[in-house]
């Protein structure tokens, strides 16, 4: 089950929003209050991992993983 990040949506904009991580399933749907507090809850979207491609891994020494001299 994955866990999905959640922030609590501010009644002041002073405030500053409290996180949570909620396991759930793929097939439910976003929370929109707290399962333990019932204060309201938005889900966060994160950044993916990108692309990922299968392949030699480079030997460069510069590190970047590019194959071409001097590029890092």
């Amino acid at each position: 089950m994955p866990t999905y990040l959640y922030e609590t949506i501010p009644s002041a904009a002073r405030e500053i929003p409290k996180h949570y991580e909620i396991k759930q399933s793929m097939n439910d749907e976003a929370l929109t209050k707290h399962p333990e507090t019932g204060e309201p809850i938005r889900r966060v979207i994160l950044g993916g991992y990108g692309l990922i491609q299968k392949g030699k891994q480079s030997s460069s020494s510069s590190g970047c993983g590019c194959n071409k001299p001097g590029c890092c």
